[in-house]
């Protein structure tokens, strides 16, 4: 390890649950080690702020790309997050009060030198459901209410609707619901919790039959493949965590449209990498947190996605 070698923090679910061929977290970390970087791993619980500085416990880090033994972790030390050059924030939700504390201390990182990954302030303004609100012109019809009336009045105006909560990740609690359906009441009320709290109504796309695309953008640049994740014969969830199968393919036109609209907008909020989600010709999710398919496009494609990512880091850090 060299002098100068970078110093990289990632802050991500326990290393040891993770599924190494599938972990987009570890296609980062592979890549980190590939450029001979010092990598510093955190879980939450690691974090803590003193005197105002950001602290952590780290445990250097060192993977293989061996789905027996794919870490090996050192000795904990305490290190300040600001020394570090870069910090990957990789927790993947639930988006509660404690990641939305976790990102007050890597604030305080950030404004101590570290560059976080991706910035903290768009880690909380840009839920992954809520935030197609700013591309509306890119979005299907969509309604956030907590009002089970309100729904049930979408769901009349428009026939069939996708419902979810704006909390959810992996397809969880994504109900498709038809004009005439017994159920709708019950769903509204599950996930509104009787008007206790928001969620989320779409008018349907047909074309979810032929996948739910994840699109990755770096820096506001979009990655030219996106991963189609086909939902299985019995399920309408494009997520592959719930059967969907994932196959790669070019951007379209209108994709690349999505992406030269959405992109600048997050480049300029200071998101390096982000996933967002289209389904036909319509931007349905915006996902800043702990986007994922970089395994699934780097072996369909030859790709190295991890590294154009590090690439603009090093830019940046110029």
């Amino acid at each position: 390890m060299t002098s100068d070698a970078l110093k990289v923090g990632i802050v991500m679910d326990p290393i040891e649950s993770i599924v190494p061929k599938k972990d987009s977290s570890f296609a980062m970390l592979l890549e980190a080690q590939r450029r001979s970087a010092e990598i510093h791993y955190f879980e939450q619980r690691h974090l803590c702020m003193l005197a105002g500085k950001a602290m952590g416990r780290s445990r250097r880090l060192e993977v293989q790309d061996d789905p027996d033994a794919w870490y090996a972790l050192g000795e904990q030390a305490e290190v300040e997050l600001g020394d570090l050059d870069v910090i990957l924030m990789r927790k993947d939700p639930p988006f509660d009060m404690e990641y939305v504390y976790t990102t007050y201390i890597l604030d305080r990182a950030r404004l101590a030198g570290a560059l976080i990954v991706n910035e903290p302030q768009a880690l909380r303004d840009m839920n992954e459901k809520v935030y197609t609100a700013w591309f509306p012109e890119c979005t299907p019809i969509t309604l956030v209410t907590r009002s089970m009336e309100d729904m049930r009045s979408f769901l009349n105006d428009h026939g069939r609707v996708v419902v979810k909560p704006l909390d959810g990740m992996g397809g969880r609690s994504i109900f498709v619901v038809q004009k005439g359906d017994n159920n709708a009441n019950v769903i509204f009320e599950t996930l509104t919790d009787h008007g206790g709290r928001f969620a989320m109504a779409q008018v349907f796309i047909p074309e979810i039959a032929m996948g739910d695309k994840r699109i990755l953008l770096i820096d506001g640049e979009a990655v030219p493949h996106a991963l189609a994740r086909i939902p299985s014969g019995d399920d309408n969830r494009g997520n592959i965590v719930a059967g969907a199968t994932a196959i790669g393919q070019a951007l379209s036109d209108i994709d690349r449209a999505i992406c030269d609209r959405v992109g600048p907008v997050l480049r300029d909020a200071g998101v390096l990498f982000a996933g967002i989600d289209v389904i036909g010709d319509y931007l349905t999710e915006v996902n800043v947190t702990s986007p994922t398919g970089i395994r699934e496009l780097d072996r369909q494609f030859d790709l190295n996605i991890s590294g154009l990512m590090f690439d603009a880091i090093e830019r940046k850090l110029a």
